[in-house]
């Protein structure tokens, strides 16, 4: 075991397997269920609401961890960082909120045919809402949003440009920073979904100059169940709330409302304390491992993968020839056979891939398949669990047809 699945209780656990899901959800270390143990034993209460001490307890837990988040992606202020659940319930919130804020009949919303299906049903909801237009954009052949493209699509009726920062099939990393100012220039807000990039380079909200950035906290070593919007504060303070109740109200009578300033604004009801304080140490323990020696061994890792998949002649591998571009992702087919078969007969060698739309299905047509197998890698794999994949990949193709 190399040492760093030995962080890891649930790889200590079960040795022999080669983990390669980690797009879907990342596996949890020692510190970070540490963390949110000691948490719920020492600390539980209900934040903001108790003038107790453990309430109080509670509350610095719950803020401090924002300070850590707002610091980890280079957030102006810690008002501009809001809880949700996941990417999903921030990706929602930006949709409705921001939509009802901006959207007149007519308008634009311009997305990509690689969005992730919960950056993609919320703006076809928002639109239908509000009697605008959704617009794709499309990549290359590497997976890739030229500024041509987007030059093209943009329009004086363009009000929002919604993109994934890294698609969750491809892998490719998009270049926002140039895709931004060209939006802005066209005075076009701009929300990213970053669930699949921030787990492999660092961010600096500022230095792209997003207006919103959506992540899940579980996707970096962090329990499920706590995500993060951030929000320039000049949007956030006009954008109407998304869920109402508990403690996003300022005051309230028989028929109207007034509403808590930023950030509880957008933090109705009872938060998840454990959460953030499971991301907090995630946060942590990333910093401790450092991005240079992450971004280092899923760049290696990603160009043994695709390098030794493509030497098989019955494997199609979708995206950028350059496997180092693919940013620990590798979405492959083997010919004449099913991904859901692809992924049982890999388990059943200790192997765990994901098989299917990967929630992407419009960009599955676009690729000219409706379905094919994803390969993600964290900087905790090795070498071994690539060969384990190339293998077991053989070892399928000989079991269906007897071919080598």
């Amino acid at each position: 075991m190399n040492q760093y699945k030995n962080f890891f209780p649930i790889m200590r656990r079960y040795k022999d397997l080669a983990y390669l899901d980690n797009a879907a959800t990342t596996q949890k270390p020692d510190m970070v269920i540490d963390a949110v143990d000691n948490y719920y034993k020492q600390e539980n209460a209900n934040p903001l609401r108790g003038l107790y001490a453990l309430s109080q307890k509670a509350t610095e837990a719950y803020e401090n961890a924002r300070e850590k988040i707002a610091n980890f992606i280079g957030a102006a202020k810690h008002q501009e960082i809001i809880y949700t659940r996941n990417a999903s319930e921030s990706l929602n919130l930006v949709a409705y909120s921001l939509s009802d804020l901006l959207l007149k009949e007519n308008d634009e919303v311009l997305i990509s045919i690689m969005e992730h299906h919960s950056n993609m049903i919320p703006w076809q909801q928002a639109v239908k809402r509000h009697h605008a237009k959704l617009v794709y954009l499309y990549p290359d052949k590497n997976g890739l949003i030229t500024t041509d493209e987007l030059k093209n699509k943009l329009s004086p009726k363009t009000k929002i440009l919604s993109l994934t920062q890294l698609s969750n099939v491809l892998g490719a990393k998009q270049n926002l920073k140039e895709l931004i100012k060209i939006a802005h220039a066209n005075k076009t807000v701009v929300s990213i979904d970053g669930a699949q990039a921030i787990p492999h380079s660092k961010i600096d909200v500022q230095a792209l100059d997003c207006d919103f950035y959506s992540f899940s906290g579980h996707k970096i070593y962090a329990p499920m169940g706590i995500g993060v919007l951030y929000g320039k504060e000049k949007y956030l303070n006009e954008m109407p709330p998304f869920l109402t109740g508990g403690e996003m109200i300022d005051y309230v009578d028989e028929q109207t409302a007034t509403f808590a300033e930023l950030p509880y604004k957008f933090e109705a009801g009872t938060q998840n304390v454990g959460g953030a304080v499971g991301l907090s140490a995630a946060i942590d323990f990333m910093n401790s491992i450092g991005y240079d020696t992450i971004i280092k061994r899923e760049t290696e890792l990603g160009r043994f993968a695709g390098e030794e998949l493509s030497k098989l002649p019955y494997v199609t591998i979708y995206g950028d020839k350059d496997f180092s571009h693919h940013h620990g992702v590798i979405a492959f087919n083997i010919e004449g056979i099913h991904p859901h078969d692809v992924a049982s007969l890999m388990d059943s060698g200790d192997v765990a891939i994901r098989g299917g739309h990967h929630c992407a299905q419009p960009l599955m047509r676009y690729l000219k398949c409706n379905f094919c197998c994803r390969a993600s890698m964290a900087f905790y794999n090795d070498e071994e669990d690539i060969i384990k994949l190339v293998n077991r990949t053989k070892y399928i193709r000989s079991y269906f047809n007897g071919a080598k």
